[in-house]
């Protein structure tokens, strides 16, 4: 064989190399736990804003029903109260409200009231009147005084009662066609007289104290007047005083007496309104 050919057949059949690459071994893949963790986080996170979105929609009255509404029951607390399930359920015999029963060692369903709430008035005690209701005589009293005397009938208009944390306030005022003192002196009227001696001819079977209290309106004094609107209104509360007196009053029930000025005006929208001249006597519970 020629050179020539056996160099041409050798490049001819050189032989094929394959490489086989074996990867090494990776480890098992991960799953899809990551993905259900996330969903976990991105719900509560949900249900958190909406819890914040709700209480910023609902007033105090109703966040506090709703709380009563998911709160334990007081028979459920009951059932496993004082020794129900265990010494005492871990509680102290001598606690407060929480032992159901007093003679017996357990109970299972009981309803109890703690000792220390309060509640109604008893069964056995008659409900404590209220303070309108002890002046309702006072008040009917100074009514009729007034409808069955003609000379006082005319003067419905000057009388106002009211009832106030002090008690009962009689107001005697004044008038646009009527005073009951003299222009800027501290002399009753005649009429005004008969009228605070009806007045305390309804408070002399009481015992109750009374303040006795001047006002004026806001009309000034000219400057260097020997008389202003504090020392009229005392004076004029002073006078009343003695009044009350001489129609039968016990001294030691006035309680007080004071001069208020213009400083309280029945009518404050008009200060110069002759409703704010009045006498108060007030009937202290």
């Amino acid at each position: 064989m020629k050179p020539e050919l056996f160099s041409q057949g050798r490049e001819a059949l050189r032989p094929i190399i394959v490489k086989k690459v074996i990867e090494a071994g990776h480890d098992a893949h991960h799953g899809g736990a990551w993905k259900i963790a996330y969903a976990d986080f991105v719900t509560a996170m949900m249900a958190f804003f909406m819890l914040m979105w709700l209480l910023g929609m609902t007033d105090e009255q109703k966040r506090k029903g709703l709380a009563d509404y998911f709160a334990p029951t007081l028979i459920e607390y009951r059932q496993e109260s004082a020794g129900s399930n265990g010494i005492l359920g871990g509680d102290s015999i001598i606690a407060s409200g929480n032992y159901p029963n007093r003679m017996q060692q357990t109970g299972n369903r009981s309803i109890v009231v703690p000792h220390d709430a309060t509640g109604g008035p008893s069964e056995a005690t008659p409900n404590a009147p209220t303070p309108e209701s002890r002046f309702v005589g006072v008040r009917e009293s100074i009514e009729r005084a007034i409808r069955g005397d003609p000379g006082l009938r005319q003067m419905q208009d000057h009388v106002s009662l009211t009832m106030t944390a002090d008690g009962l306030r009689i107001d005697l005022m004044d008038q646009a066609r009527f005073s009951m003192f003299r222009l800027s002196t501290t002399t009753l009227e005649p009429e005004a007289m008969r009228l605070v001696r009806a007045v305390a001819g309804s408070l002399s079977g009481l015992d109750n104290r009374i303040i006795i209290r001047g006002h004026t309106d806001s009309r000034p004094y000219p400057r260097g007047a020997e008389v202003n609107n504090w020392t009229l209104s005392s004076s004029r509360a002073e006078v009343t005083r003695q009044t009350l007196l001489q129609s039968g009053i016990a001294a030691s029930r006035i309680y007080r007496i004071e001069g208020a000025a213009d400083r309280e005006p029945l009518i404050a929208e008009a200060p110069l309104d002759p409703r704010n001249r009045r006498i108060s006597i007030t009937v202290m519970p």
